[in-house]
Parts: structure tokens; sequence; C-alpha cells
């Protein structure tokens, strides 16, 4: 039973781009990754206090969970937290869909419960929560959470579990200062009336807020973020530059503010790493307090850029 609250680190970490897709050269673990590489990853991260790392079925279709339970041999359980889903999209035929995908992460992940898991996306909110209750009460998932539910599925999700003595306790949604549906719907005022966490995915916008990129230097042609980003990054420069300039002033990079941004909203970062150097920012960002001023400077920045970076996989929040 969830008898413990859910406590997290100030940052999650994402392991999206660990899904190898065996395809040597595409990008992912097959080619820039390797597993001495993500092992210096996980050692820096665990010694610098981020322990919650997030996976899903969906990514590389299970490779990212078995990278993930070889970058973390040897740590003792206790020691990280694993945060992992269930795709509506994936079911198979079964007679118990849920418990299924989740026998099969817990196999990859080399675990025998996950301390999150969540409902990928609200395919059928009413079908797919209730076979998460005996789950709980097993104890194979510590937490429940959903990603990509809209403030009406998250109370009818929340509702189901309550029959039950349980509740919904994390909401993981694209949040940035680009996108902030999930702020304008009342989902994060929601959670925090009702003691959620807000999980933000998407704080960097696939790099288009990390400083990195301009018109002048483009995401790579042919990538998928450049099809998304490179038209819009000429709207974002006001917004970057400031974002460089309060790092600046902190010894911090416009990315590390981009991630205190989403600390400062009260949300729970989930930041991709690939990298050792990548928790060096998240060190930063972690120790970053911006000024209530400075935050709204830097929506008003984002507003006045006019962009929509709401995904194809994403309902309308409001």
């Amino acid at each position: 039973m969830t008898s413990n609250a859910l406590t997290v680190p100030a940052v999650a970490l994402g392991t999206w781009a660990w899904g190898d897709s065996g395809q040597p050269g595409d990008g992912y673990f097959g080619s820039r990754l390797s597993q001495s590489g993500l092992r210096e990853v996980v050692e820096k991260a665990q010694s610098n206090g981020f322990t919650l790392w997030d996976t899903a079925v969906a990514y590389g279709m299970g490779r990212s969970e078995t990278v993930l339970a070889q970058a973390l041999a040897g740590y003792d359980r206790s020691e990280y937290q694993l945060s992992t889903k269930f795709t509506p999209q994936l079911a198979g035929d079964g007679a118990d869909p849920v418990a299924d995908m989740l026998e099969q992460s817990l196999e990859r992940l080399g675990a025998d419960y996950v301390d999150l898991f969540w409902i990928h996306n609200p395919a059928d909110v009413a079908r797919w929560t209730p076979p998460l209750i005996p789950l709980l009460e097993s104890g194979k998932i510590k937490h429940v959470g959903v990603s990509n539910h809209t403030m009406e599925q998250i109370a009818l999700a929340d509702r189901i579990l309550g029959e039950a003595g349980l509740r919904v306790e994390a909401v993981q949604n694209h949040f940035s200062l680009l996108y902030r549906g999930s702020e304008r719907a009342g989902i994060l005022d929601y959670c925090r009336e009702h003691d959620v966490r807000f999980f933000s995915y998407m704080v960097l916008e696939q790099g288009a807020l990390t400083g990195r990129y301009d018109p002048a230097n483009p995401l790579p042609e042919g990538s998928s973020r450049a099809a998304v980003y490179n038209g819009i990054l000429h709207r974002l420069g006001a917004l970057t530059d400031r974002m460089g300039a309060i790092g600046a002033d902190r010894g911090a990079s416009a990315a590390d503010v981009a991630t205190a941004w989403a600390i400062a909203k009260g949300t729970t970062p989930i930041i991709g790493v690939t990298k050792a150097g990548h928790i060096d920012g998240l060190v930063r960002a972690r120790g970053i307090e911006l000024a209530d001023a400075e935050v709204a400077e830097l929506e008003a920045l984002a507003d006045a850029a006019d962009v929509d970076t709401r995904g194809w996989w994403e309902q309308e929040m409001e």
C-alpha cells in the first residue's frame, strides 16, 4: 500500500535516449552512448543525490529499461528510485495487460517493485486505472502517477483509486517556459492543493531552450528536433539571451536557468542525461534560487515569443 508519502530529489533523470533502437548510427545507445559512459552518468548522479530514474517500455521498446538496469548494477535497490510506465497503446491482449507490462518491465529492470508507475497516456482512464489497485496492494508498485492527462482525467483516475483508499500521487506533463498549458488549466494548483508531485518534462524543449541554438546555429538538420524547432528559433533569442544573462550572474548556463525555473514553479523537472557533464548542470540548477521578478520576466519573454510547442501526442490541457 502507499503508506509512505512520495519523496523525490529536486530533479529526476530521464533515460528516453538510452533506448537503443538496435540500428548503429542512429544516435541512441548503439552509437554515441556506451555502457561505460552511462555507468559514469549513474555514478556521478547517484553521488550527487540524483537518484530517481525515469524510463518507459516505450523508450526503445524496453531497451532503455534494460540498459538502465545494467548501469545501476551493484547499487543496493534502496539507493535509487525507479519510475516506469504502462503505455495503453502498447497493451497486449491478455487478461491483465497492465500487470503483464509491469512484469516485463520488472524483469528488464532486475527489480521486484517500482517506486513510481505511470499510466503513460490517457487512452481510457476508466479501463486502465482499476488494474493498478492490486499492484499497489501487492507492493509491486509503491506510488501511481498519470502522464499527459487533463485535469478531468486526473480527477477521474484519483476517484477510481480513492474507492480503494489509494490516490494519484504524481502527474507528469510537458511543461516548460514555452509550454505552460498545465498551469493555465489549473493542474499545478490542483497538485499543490492535493499534495501531488508534478513532474515536468521537455523543460529544455529538446535543446531549443539551452541557448546553444539560433538561426545561425540550428538544430541538426534531418533530426526530428530540427523539424519542430528550427522554424521558431528566431523567436526565442530575447528569451534565451536573458536566460543566459541570469545564468552568467550565477556561474550557470541558460539550460541551468530553464531547469531552475521549473524547480521554482514547484515542479520536479525530468532532465534527460546522456553524459556525466549533464549532472554538473543539474547541481548548478538545484542551487539557483530565481527571484519572483526573474520568473515573471522570463515568462513574459516566453509569452512574447508566441510559439506553440505542444507535441503531436498531447491533448489540449485547457
